[in-house]
């Protein structure tokens, strides 16, 4: 089976791929995955990951896309949704690929409707599967592991999944090493069901995409099984292709309006000059310029003169209070 690749350029879609459903439409701007722009080391971090066929690791600052790599990989290969997993404090390796309800199983094992039969109490009927544990199961062929789906999932054919494990540095200390097998030969067991064993087509094997926030380092023996790459904050001038991309011609480059709220946006980033709470990250720059153009700002007039909408519109930029008044002083004095 040839190993596919990747681009970063959603128009090399394939043309028969079926379209994707966001139900949120606000969400679904922000997760289009049309105008994500990984930078050539990313792609090349992807396509190091597909052909070895490891899960790819990606580190960088909060709202810096690691995320949303993974809607961009799946949109250009084909491939539906990714599947997410968003890792907990309490998480465990099992987590990844299903929940078991064992106090609903006890009390329904235990309970007999008056007048009725016994209720269906199989251990399947209280089994969640995960983002990890469904991928595994999409990619054999449904006659193959229709005897461990319940009613009401979706199996419309062996297919291939991107799974995203989301902020991976989360879970506690020994997630990511009981993690190793699993991860390596996608395979998992199920005491809850005989312990039987269910594994992953090997022409389907789920693509794993986990981002960390590198709050913590992880073991070396995981790193080890991982392609790595760690997306830098982009530059000024990258910033503004990536908004483009993503709020349109209201982001236009040479407009008064980008250029001051690229200004704005700098001073709250940089650390020489104060130290700030929280700096922003570049999804809170989307947002923020989402806001403003809800909010009727005017692409042609400078930010600095539109006070009042630029007032409105700090709580999606600025998140905390000495933050925020530090920058309504500059709002009102319009230089920054």
């Amino acid at each position: 089976m040839p190993v596919p690749q990747y681009t970063g350029d959603p128009a090399n879609r394939p043309a028969d791929a079926q379209p994707w459903r966001i139900k949120d439409p606000r969400r679904a701007r922000l997760l289009d995955p049309r105008g994500y722009r990984p930078d050539a080391g990313l792609v090349s971090a992807v396509n190091v990951a597909l052909l070895l066929e490891q899960p790819l690791l990606v580190t960088g600052e909060p709202g810096t896309g690691k995320t949303q790599l993974a809607y961009s990989l799946a949109w250009e290969l084909g491939l539906a949704p990714p599947l997410a997993y968003e890792t907990k404090s309490t998480s465990t390796a099992r987590d990844l690929f299903y929940n078991y309800d064992a106090v609903g199983h006890f009390r329904a094992s235990q309970t007999k409707p008056n007048g009725a039969e016994k209720s269906d109490d199989s251990a399947l009927n209280f089994i969640m599967w995960n983002a990890l544990g469904e991928a595994v199961l999409r990619s054999q062929p449904r006659s193959e592991v229709e005897r461990w789906l319940a009613a009401g999932f979706e199996h419309n054919g062996a297919c291939r999944s991107v799974v995203l494990i989301d902020e991976i540095d989360k879970a506690p200390r020994d997630f990511p090493n009981d993690l190793l097998n699993e991860v390596e030969q996608l395979f998992f067991r199920v005491p809850e069901l005989g312990n039987v064993r269910i594994e992953a087509d090997p022409n389907n094997r789920p693509l794993l995409v986990l981002t960390s926030n590198s709050e913590r380092n992880l073991p070396d023996a995981f790193l080890r099984r991982c392609a790595y790459y760690h997306i830098k904050f982009p530059e000024r001038h990258e910033l503004a292709k990536i908004v483009y991309k993503r709020v349109g011609g209201f982001a236009e480059s040479e407009k008064p309006l980008l250029k001051d709220a690229l200004d704005l946006f700098t001073v709250l980033r940089d650390e020489k000059k104060r130290l700030w709470e929280k700096r922003p990250a570049t999804a809170e720059l989307i947002g923020w310029l989402t806001v403003l153009h809800e909010l009727g700002a005017k692409p042609d007039q400078p930010l600095s003169d539109q006070s009042e909408i630029l007032k409105k519109s700090i709580s999606a930029l600025v998140k905390g209070p000495k933050d925020q008044e530090y920058v309504t002083e500059l709002v009102e004095k319009g230089k920054w």
